[in-house]
C-alpha cells in the first residue's frame, strides 16, 4: 500500500515538472514568435519609410562646351569638376562631326563619351555655330535636373572653384545674358523686317548662362532662327572679295555675325528682357587698337600666352566689378545674393600653357589631383 502511494506519488511529479516544461516551452515559443514578428514588422514599416521618402536630387548645371576638335583646357576643368561632390553638373561637348572623346583624345575622365553624336561643321561668323548652340540646349534638356545652362569655349578657363561658381549661377532665377541696344549701322538688315523689328535687335557675347526656360525658347524657335540663317551674315574678308561678288561701296555690306545677336534678340523679341541679368560672366579682352587693319579691328579678342599667364591677370580680371555699355549709357553694377560680387567667372583666351601654368600656380583656386590625369 505504502509503495503504491510513493509511486502514485513520484508519478503526479513527473507530470508537474512535464507540464511546467511544457509551459515554459510554449512560453518561450510565443516570446520567440512575437519577437520575430515585431523584427519583420519593423523591417517592413522601414522598407515602407525608405521606399516613400524620396530621393534628394540635386539641381545641376550643365557645362556645353563648343570646340573645334579637342578639348585643350580639359585638365584644367578636370581640376575644376574635381570639386563637386553631390552631382551637381553634367557636360556636353560640340566638336568636329565624328569627333569622340575617349582616353586618346582627352585625359579627363569628365569627357569621356560627353560628345553629341549629332553635331554639325561650325564656320566662325556662320549661323552654324547658333545651330551647334541649339543642339547642345536640345541633348542638355533631355535631362530633368539641368536647370541652368552654361556656354564654355574651348580657350575658357573658370576663375573660381566649383562651389562658388555654382552657387553664384544658381543665386538667381535669371539668365546672364549679354545684350544691348546694337546702334552701329550694318548690322541690322532690314531684310528681317517684319519677323524682326529693329526695336527688338540686340547685341552680345554668346557666352551666356540660361534658365530652362530660356533654353527651351530657343531650341524651339522656329521664326528667328530662318531668318538669321537668311540675313545675318558676316562680311567677307578682302583677300576673298575675288571669290563672290562684293559691292563698289564695301560699307554697304552688313557685317552680322549671329552668335553675337541671336539669344539676345530672341529673348527680346519675346519681352523676357526682365528676366535676365543683362551681363555675361565670361571676361573677354577687345584689343582693338592691336588690329591694325581697318576691316579686321575688333573681330577677335586678346589671346592670353605663357607670357600672360599671372596672377596678377587674373586678380585684375576678379576685381572687376561692374560692366559700361556705350550704347545704352548704362553701367551694370554686379552683384550675386543682393550683394556686390566680381563680374566674371569665366575668362578666355587662353592657350594650353598659359591656362596649365595658372593651374600650377594655383591662383584660381582649383584642386588638381596629378593621378587623376594619368
Amino acid at each position: 500500500m505504502g509503495l503504491k502511494l510513493m509511486r502514485r506519488s513520484i508519478s503526479q511529479k513527473s507530470q508537474h515538472r512535464w507540464k511546467i516544461k511544457v509551459f515554459v516551452m510554449v512560453l518561450l515559443g510565443f516570446f520567440f514568435g512575437t519577437l520575430v514578428l515585431m523584427e519583420t514588422q519593423y523591417s517592413r514599416i522601414r522598407m515602407l519609410g525608405l521606399l516613400s521618402t524620396p530621393t534628394v536630387q540635386n539641381h545641376k548645371i550643365a557645362f556645353l562646351f563648343i570646340a573645334r576638335n579637342r578639348l585643350p583646357l580639359d585638365i584644367v576643368w578636370d581640376a575644376f569638376f574635381q570639386g563637386d561632390k553631390e552631382n551637381k553638373f553634367s557636360i556636353l561637348v560640340h566638336s568636329r562631326p565624328g569627333f569622340i572623346f575617349n582616353k586618346v583624345t582627352t585625359r579627363s575622365v569628365y569627357f569621356l563619351n560627353h560628345q553629341v553624336n549629332d553635331s554639325i561643321q561650325v564656320d566662325w561668323g556662320e549661323a552654324s555655330m547658333i545651330q551647334a548652340e541649339r543642339i547642345l540646349l536640345q541633348h542638355a534638356l533631355m535631362d530633368p535636373l539641368n536647370e541652368r545652362f552654361v556656354f564654355i569655349s574651348d580657350s575658357c578657363i573658370p576663375l573660381y572653384n566649383f562651389s562658388y561658381t555654382y552657387d553664384y549661377i544658381m543665386s538667381t532665377p535669371n539668365s546672364f545674358v549679354d545684350s544691348f541696344a546694337d546702334t552701329i549701322q550694318g548690322r541690322y538688315n532690314p531684310k528681317m523686317d517684319p519677323v524682326i523689328p529693329v526695336q527688338s535687335w540686340r547685341k552680345g557675347s554668346q557666352w551666356a548662362v540660361l534658365n530652362r526656360k530660356h533654353a527651351d525658347i530657343v531650341v524651339k524657335d522656329e521664326r528667328l532662327f530662318p531668318m538669321f540663317q537668311l540675313h545675318c551674315k558676316k562680311k567677307p574678308l578682302p583677300e576673298f572679295w575675288r571669290d563672290q561678288y562684293v559691292p563698289p561701296d564695301t560699307s554697304k555690306i552688313h557685317n552680322c555675325i549671329p552668335d553675337e545677336h541671336y539669344v539676345q534678340t530672341l529673348l527680346a523679341h519675346q519681352g523676357l528682357e526682365g528676366e535676365i541679368t543683362r551681363r555675361t560672366v565670361t571676361h573677354t579682352s577687345w584689343n582693338i587698337l592691336a588690329n591694325k587693319e581697318r576691316d579686321r579691328k575688333g573681330w577677335h579678342p586678346v589671346t592670353y600666352k605663357l607670357a600672360d599667364a599671372t596672377p596678377m591677370l587674373i586678380q585684375s580680371i576678379k576685381d572687376i566689378d561692374n560692366i559700361y555699355y556705350e550704347t545704352e549709357y548704362r553701367r551694370e553694377w554686379c552683384t550675386s545674393k543682393d550683394k556686390p560680387a566680381p563680374c566674371f567667372l569665366f575668362a578666355r583666351k587662353f592657350t594650353r600653357p598659359a591656362a596649365l601654368r595658372l593651374l600650377t600656380m594655383s591662383v584660381l583656386g582649383l584642386y588638381h589631383e596629378e593621378t587623376s590625369n594619368s
